[in-house]
């Protein structure tokens, strides 16, 4: 029986060993609390827990592809990439049927923040012409118009995280920033240093979605993904790393 059990044991290994990997995407300009890259590879992260764990619960080994964001959907196209995640569907309208999405899995709100000595709320239709901090590459539909007639001026940023730093350092009187980002970064600031929000943006429900290709488990990846979400595991995890629970934030 002990030989038995030793090569069932060696046989269910050896499956596990050969399942083909889940391969998923990083943008190299992610800043935390989304995820942090070093020598190239993921370490820690909203995103790398994520995909780490729905790896796992797949039954399949987690491989990371750092890839520009600009270049995300090209590495799905050529079928370097697998699972997506951290995507609105609002965010690429002319996708083709070769992707199934999972449901929202982190709601995504985005701010107009300023320093705490120049914190009261602002209205953005009446806001004086200014330069804004803002986030290379990003669109932000709904200050669409403000940014068409000149009343606000993009000073770009690579990050998150650069955006905040410049407006820490009075580079500008406002920027844009998602709260994620914002709760990542005020956790390592006094309170009378916080950044805070002073007109809310928009909001987008972010998920993943997946290459709908038979080498690829799409429905056992998109069961786990609702069983994660379902479960609070990704409102945990979430959680960990802004240390604001998520049914309070607002």
């Amino acid at each position: 029986m002990r030989l038995t059990m030793t090569a069932l044991a060696l046989i269910a290994g050896q499956c596990l060993a050969a399942e083909p990997p889940l391969r998923f995407s990083i943008a190299e300009s992610w800043p935390m609390p989304l995820v942090q890259v070093e020598d190239g590879q993921p370490t820690q992260g909203i995103l790398y827990d994520m995909m780490q764990s729905l790896a796992r619960q797949v039954g399949a080994p987690a491989e990371f592809r750092v890839i520009a964001r600009l270049r995300l959907q090209a590495a799905m196209e050529r079928g370097d990439v697998d699972v997506r995640c951290y995507a609105a569907q609002s965010w690429l309208p002319g996708l083709s049927g070769d992707y199934i999405w999972s449901l929202p899995l982190i709601t995504q709100r985005d701010y107009v923040v300023a320093r705490p000595d120049d914190a009261a709320p602002v209205n953005l239709n009446t806001l004086h012409p200014q330069v804004i901090g803002t986030v290379l590459g990003y669109t932000y539909d709904a200050l669409r118009q403000q940014f068409a007639s000149g009343q606000l001026h993009r000073d770009d940023a690579r990050s998150e995280d650069q955006v905040l730093l410049k407006l820490q350092a009075r580079r500008y009187r406002y920027a844009i920033t998602n709260k994620l980002s914002l709760d990542w970064f005020n956790q390592h600031l006094a309170p009378a240093q916080q950044l805070k929000p002073v007109a809310f943006v928009e909001e987008q429900a972010l998920g993943c979605y997946v290459r709908n290709d038979p080498a690829v488990p799409v429905q056992r990846i998109l069961r786990t993904l609702l069983r994660m979400k379902m479960s609070g595991e990704i409102d945990r995890m979430v959680e960990h790393y802004t240390g604001v629970p998520v049914a309070t934030q607002p």
